[in-house]
């Protein structure tokens, strides 16, 4: 008897814990710019893509981290700023890998407001310079991150917004990152 209703304990605390915690995909578009001198100030069309775990606490707040790969179009403009000269100038293609650290608040059932930090690294910083201007960014970026959710079932609509704090240009002149990003997600349980 001592067995059996451990067992029920057990049963009961794992499904409380299925029913909080959130494992899923998401895709969607990014648009972004690079802030500084040497670069457009315009947003370009990129992807982001990845995957999701949250655990509500309670009914009102929840946390998600997010593991995404996110691409960021640009264009270094001939001879402005730090980089003279046509040699590094050109369309640029930047991918990351994104962690997102998000706290989510649940005004209700529908909506999600989220908010956190975010933690990239630049995962084709391989490439030549020419290619993609390895000596003209660098490695990593921080960003802080803020946005909504609607959740329809199992798919989420979200967009957000990402600020990037850190100076990710290696060549004189700084750089910041900026996104809007819109997707959907699939709440796979």
């Amino acid at each position: 008897m001592k067995y059996f209703l451990i067992g029920i304990l057990f049963f009961l605390t794992v499904s409380q814990v299925q029913a909080q915690l959130h494992l899923g995909a998401k895709a969607g578009a990014n648009m972004s710019k690079l802030d500084g001198v040497s670069y457009r100030d315009r947003y370009k069309l990129g992807y982001q893509f990845g995957a999701f775990v949250g655990y509500d606490i309670g009914k009102v707040a929840g946390i998600q981290t997010e593991v995404l790969s996110s691409q960021t179009n640009t264009s270094v403009e001939d001879g402005l700023g730090a980089i003279p000269g046509n040699l590094f100038s050109g369309r640029k293609r930047l991918n990351y890998v994104s962690v997102p650290l998000l706290l989510k608040l649940f005004p209700n059932s529908i909506l999600s407001i989220h908010a956190g930090p975010q933690f990239s690294i630049l995962t084709n910083r391989n490439k030549s310079a020419l290619q993609n201007g390895k000596d003209l960014f660098r490695a990593s970026d921080f960003s802080a991150v803020a946005g909504a959710e609607l959740k329809l079932g199992a798919l989420r609509l979200y967009g957000r917004y990402v600020w990037g704090f850190s100076d990710i240009s290696d060549v004189g002149g700084k750089a910041r990152s900026q996104q809007a990003q819109l997707g959907l997600a699939l709440n796979l349980f």
